[in-house]
């Protein structure tokens, strides 16, 4: 996951992530996620840990904050607060975990000094809470489920320590394997990397290290039970890919935040390697910061998911024009009833009947084979993992048989590289025409990797539309940006740098030098995949220039 962005703003001004746990009678707290830091130690993994209590006569309190200098604002705190512990529609009894997401404010803040809360509130009304920006729910909820009870029990130092621990965690580095110890405890993960095949098992063997206690291995720092999470809506799943695809408003109605945090959850991971570029909330309550943002009648409904348990949020958001209503999620290996789409004129009351409300008719059909073959697992009990893997598998190829004839395209709209020249600009990457796109679609669309029928060129069309496919091409347009900035780079470091200086003024020179430094500045400052080689004649390059010009030049531009 990533941090809450502005609607109107796309993936920009990101907020943390939470994930809580708790006991008592079915109250807990949140999560969410972004980027993975450079750096090791709690910095790398949390934001910080929170512990909210509550007092039947004052609500929500912020008990405590660790490390206690971590500057969150009165906003922040409040909403803290307020999504650590569910609406009072929400039932359920015992330990319960969750997600949800808010967001940051703006700008340099300072550290707000910790307050002093009452800390004789029961145990049965706290709530632990990890923030971080980092999408990695699976792993959280583990470490929650190893803290949360111990941190109950003997509390700040409990805290404390284990943040001790995590402090000596190496950095959470793409493609690394790496060990966290914990508690006495030593979890063995892999960080994902933008660079593993989508649906095959990662390049780098785990190493065999003699370590005790044995490692505790989680398969996935990130991905949940998909299978669980969408069994009630199975037949709807290809349905429910496209509102993402298309990034639709949709609220999804649950009976508690964990059913309501895995769905949405769940809902925005469907369209990977595709990112969901909206705002999404796996839990909101009527006391967010922006619930009057997101409920106005004023204005269309934002492209965000929202996950909700309050019934009231089903007469608040009739104008959206999708409506999940979920029951309780039931075990992978039973087959809940499926939830009818329904018209949403249907929707009238509180207690509406679980269902997808939507007039939206899909572009795509169903594949019915992926669906009997996911019931016929039912039936034979197939482990909810392998299920799990092969609706992700079938979610996979969808997405990548959309993505594919765009990427394509995309491609050729890149200059031909013999088109670069060391000592020119390179010729600008061609605007994507999306016509022109449209047309290349009867030799190179869709049906070429997949059997699935249906009004694809619409589904195009509806797509150029919606900030997923804006999110999409600017960030292929800055890698592509990047890529040209490498081949001009390398053309440069190929080139002759002794025939271009011949009969060139000291004017042109200096012209050159700065060039030079800014385009090995621009490979520091953007990390951009340049070989070391490249580099280093590069520099050469600019040594030979600056030793051409007069001596008070070379002073200037290489000082002592």
């Amino acid at each position: 996951m990533r941090p809450s962005p502005r609607p109107s703003r796309g993936p920009a001004g990101l907020p943390p992530s939470l994930l809580s746990r708790r006991r008592g009678p079915g109250r807990g707290g949140g999560a969410s996620v972004a980027m993975a830091a450079s750096r090791g130690g709690l910095a790398a993994w949390l934001e910080c840990a929170c512990a909210v209590t509550f007092d039947l006569e004052l609500g929500q309190a912020l008990e405590l904050v660790y490390p206690p200098d971590y500057p969150l604002t009165e906003k922040e705190k409040a909403s803290v607060c307020f999504l650590a512990f569910p609406d009072s529609y929400s039932g359920g009894l015992g330990d319960t975990q969750f997600s949800f997401r808010f967001r940051r404010a703006g700008g340099q803040r300072a550290a707000a000094p910790q307050e002093t809360w009452d800390r004789d509130a029961p145990p049965g009304l706290q709530s632990l809470i990890l923030v971080s920006r980092l999408p990695y729910v699976t792993l959280f909820h583990c470490l929650l489920r190893l803290l949360a009870p111990k941190y109950f029990d003997k509390l700040d130092p409990c805290l404390e320590a284990v943040c001790s621990e995590i402090d000596q965690w190496p950095p959470p580095t793409p493609g690394r394997v790496l060990h966290l110890p914990v508690m006495g405890i030593v979890l063995q993960v892999r960080v994902p990397s933008r660079a593993d095949k989508p649906g095959s098992s990662p390049d780098e063997p785990v190493r065999q290290e003699s370590i005790l206690p044995a490692p505790l291995l989680l398969d996935s720092i990130h991905e949940l039970d998909l299978f669980r999470c969408f069994q009630p809506v199975l037949t709807h799943v290809q349905m429910l890919w496209e509102l993402m695809l298309l990034a639709e408003p949709l609220v999804v109605v649950a009976p508690s935040p964990a059913v309501s945090s895995e769905m949405v959850l769940a809902l925005t991971s469907c369209l990977a390697p595709l990112r969901y570029c909206c705002d999404y909330r796996p839990y909101f309550t009527i006391h967010d910061s922006e619930f009057r943002e997101y409920t106005t009648r004023t204005q269309a409904p934002p492209n965000v998911v929202l996950g909700v348990t309050n019934p009231f949020f089903i007469k608040t958001l009739q104008h959206w024009p999708h409506l999940l209503r979920l029951g309780e999620l039931k075990m992978a290996g039973d087959l809940p009833k499926q939830v009818k789409v329904k018209k949403l004129t249907k929707l009238k009351s509180l207690d509406a009947k679980p269902g997808l409300y939507s007039s939206y008719r899909p572009f795509l059909h169903k594949d019915k084979g992926v669906l009997k073959g996911l019931i016929k697992g039912i039936h034979k009990k197939r482990p909810s993992e392998i299920q799990s893997a092969l609706l992700r598998r079938h979610l996979l190829e969808l997405t990548q048989s959309f993505v594919l004839p765009l990427e394509q395209y995309l491609t050729s709209l890149m200059p031909m590289q013999r088109a670069i020249m060391p000592w020119k600009s390179p010729p600008p990457i061609r605007p994507f025409q999306q016509e022109e796109f449209l047309k290349t679609l009867e030799e190179a669309g869709p049906q070429l990797t997949s059997v699935i029928k249906g009004d694809w060129i619409g589904l195009y069309r509806r797509f150029f539309k919606s900030p997923n496919f804006d999110g999409w091409f600017r960030q292929r347009h800055r890698e592509m940006m990047h890529k040209l900035e490498v081949l001009h780079l390398e053309a440069i470091s190929e080139a002759n740098i002794g025939a271009w200086m011949k009969h060139k003024s000291e004017v042109e020179v200096v012209d050159q030098v700065l060039k030079l430094h800014e385009k090995l500045a621009q490979v520091r400052n953007q990390y951009l995949p340049v070989k070391e080689e490249t580099v280093q004649c590069v520099a050469r390059d600019i040594t030979t220039l600056i030793e051409s010009l007069p001596e008070d030049l070379q002073s200037v531009l290489c000082p002592q």
